[in-house]
């Protein structure tokens, strides 16, 4: 019987936070699926980079907020076809707003895709995980689901639930030798914080006591070693990866 090549799951490969990861896992010698929900291009140099430095990736289009299209894509290119290893729960989006002007729409958009969409990554991936005997889960909160964010109740709320999603999750899958955690990035250097103005940049440095935002890389070593078995009996937890920023 052939052996199922090991794989790791990353959701949002495309860029920033998710790119750093899928690269850093193709390095290391996994297969790495990554998924993608506009960024084609930009997926699909992801692994062209992977594959000239002698790994494995393929992308895929896939839209966490379809729970449908999530089932199916489990089915057809995961289940049976690789050994998943590790799932990287990573696709998120913002849409910023005070909490007495935020609309409907933007209150669930992000909410379905930052927590619905992690829930249903979590769920499938753990049905093949169950009969591995063993997987790696881990999801991608923030500081400001530990500490809230004015602007930003939506997205705090579902970086808080994923929290307490991989906590429960933890206490379930633990006896089939599943490990649950959470990395919860500060101030990293991507497109979204380049948005920010100096002064509002400048603000947030004097509060991280390393002085200095995060990198990418930062992030994805962290991922890479709780992937590993070095990592085997650590389940349940957030790991902070912000400078030592706490709000």
């Amino acid at each position: 019987m052939t052996e199922l090549q090991e794989t790791v799951l990353v959701t949002g490969g495309s860029r920033g936070i998710g790119r750093a990861i899928a690269e850093t896992m193709g390095a290391l010698g996994w297969q790495v699926f990554l998924t993608y929900a506009r960024q084609r291009e930009q997926a699909e140099d992801v692994c062209r980079r992977i594959i000239s430095a002698g790994g494995t990736a393929h992308a895929f289009a896939l839209d966490v907020n379809d729970r449908d299209g999530v089932a199916a894509f489990f089915k057809e290119k995961i289940k049976g076809r690789v050994h998943l290893g590790a799932l990287v729960n990573n696709a998120g989006l913002t849409k910023d707003g005070l909490l007495l002007r935020m609309k409907k729409d933007d209150w669930d958009s992000v909410l379905r895709v930052n927590l619905d969409g992690p829930f249903a990554c979590l769920q499938e991936a753990s049905k093949i995980m169950v009969r591995q005997k063993k997987g790696r889960i881990i999801n991608i909160s923030s500081v400001v689901g530990q500490s809230g964010n004015p602007g930003q109740a939506n997205y705090c709320a579902a970086k808080a639930g994923i929290i307490g999603l991989t906590k429960s999750a933890a206490q379930e899958l633990g006896v089939r030798n599943i490990t649950v955690n959470v990395v919860a990035p500060g101030f990293i250097a991507t497109d979204m914080t380049r948005e920010l103005t100096s002064e509002a940049r400048a603000k947030f440095l004097e509060r991280i006591p390393l002085g200095r935002l995060g990198d990418p890389q930062d992030v994805a070593e962290t991922v890479a070693w709780l992937a590993s078995d070095r990592a085997a009996y650590i389940t349940g937890q957030v790991i902070a990866v912000n400078g030592g920023l706490y709000m």
